[in-house]
């Protein structure tokens, strides 16, 4: 099962993959002879996956899988040259019956034998980089896991605390951004206001960003638009960082239920991933930017094995059984005086 392309994200194309990463990769888009190049340039990728066709070429094909990216590297192109003409025809027009978005050339070599007409007929793009396959490995990979990562929007503040991404979120007018803007004054870093772009990198890692346009700027209310880059300068802002905490903001209710102890925690789904969320209700006098500094270096301390919450229930669970224990030995003295 391939990963969902990001929301509200355009198809990929062969063409457009190309030309992102034509500086990267050294990329040359080799011209076909009889090839349509609108064709073979606007195949659609559903698969951040690339790799070598290996055994296909040798005539084992039960286990190969389509829609993949495909490159051949120096050992693929010596074994094609290696066969005659009617074998390579045939292992070659095998090869291009799957559904091949595109194939990709390393390390500058010439073209085998009929592996252009064989590409051209079913048009599929061929590319060729002067890359090492390892090297062409190492590059690529990053860029197509990063454009089909699922991703998603959400509303809130994102802000590197100590290190920690804290995202803020509660209803609108709740004062986020306003938090958001004290911790940068006290020299934590802003990533995102308002709109925050989230996207899965593995399977546990939430990475969060704010919209090129948006970036770095925040909506202070009663003040409008401003630039935090430009007041509080570079170091005040950073392009993106991972999600760790939620921090959810809401009116203080006396009559609502609130964690004391920490003992329960409580987690959101984010695409899939569980983050650890903590609610803070507000009420007039609590400074809520102290309070984000303790939430960051307390999961800081749990990240390295130290938990409060469970030292302090351990220290309590073991007193309890010490005096219990105490008890036990006066009421058997007791039982056990004769006089």
């Amino acid at each position: 099962m391939t990963n969902p392309p990001r929301i509200g994200m355009r198809p990929i194309t062969v063409g457009a993959l190309a030309d992102m990463l034509r500086d990267t990769l050294q990329l040359e888009t080799l011209a076909l002879p009889g090839a349509d190049d609108a064709v073979s340039l606007g195949r659609e990728l559903s698969s951040p996956e690339v790799s070598s066709p290996g055994l296909v070429l040798a005539g084992y094909t039960d286990r190969f899988v389509g829609r993949r990216l495909q490159v051949l590297g120096e050992t693929e192109v010596t074994y094609l040259c290696s066969l005659s003409d009617a074998v390579r025809e045939a292992v070659l027009a095998r090869f291009f019956s799957f559904d091949i978005p595109a194939v990709f050339i390393t390390k500058g070599q010439e073209l085998p034998p009929g592996l252009a007409a064989a590409a051209a007929g079913a048009r599929v793009a061929v590319l060729r980089t002067p890359l090492k396959t390892n090297e062409f490995y190492r590059r690529v990979k990053p860029v197509l896991e990063d454009l089909f990562a699922p991703a998603t929007t959400l509303h809130g503040s994102l802000a590197d605390v100590f290190g920690v991404g804290l995202l803020f979120t509660g209803k609108s007018g709740i004062g986020k951004s306003e938090c958001v803007l004290d911790l940068v004054e006290r020299g934590h870093r802003l990533v995102a206001d308002d709109l925050v772009l989230v996207a899965r990198r593995g399977t546990d890692l939430l990475v969060g960003r704010g919209h090129e346009l948006q970036r770095h700027f925040m909506e202070v209310r009663g003040i409008g638009l401003i630039d935090v880059r430009a007041i509080f300068g570079i170091r005040a802002v950073r392009q993106q960082k991972r999600i760790e905490v939620v921090v959810h903001l809401e009116e203080w209710n006396q009559d609502a239920v609130v964690e004391r102890t920490g003992l329960d925690g409580v987690t959101v789904s984010i695409l899939g991933v569980p983050v650890p969320k903590i609610t803070v209700p507000l009420n007039p006098g609590k400074n809520i930017t102290v309070v984000a500094e303790v939430i960051a270096m307390n999961h800081l301390l749990r990240y390295s094995g130290v938990d409060a919450a469970e030292q302090f229930n351990e220290r309590l669970i073991d007193h309890m059984q010490r005096a219990r224990s105490q008890r036990a030995l006066v009421q058997r003295y007791l039982r056990e005086d004769d006089e």
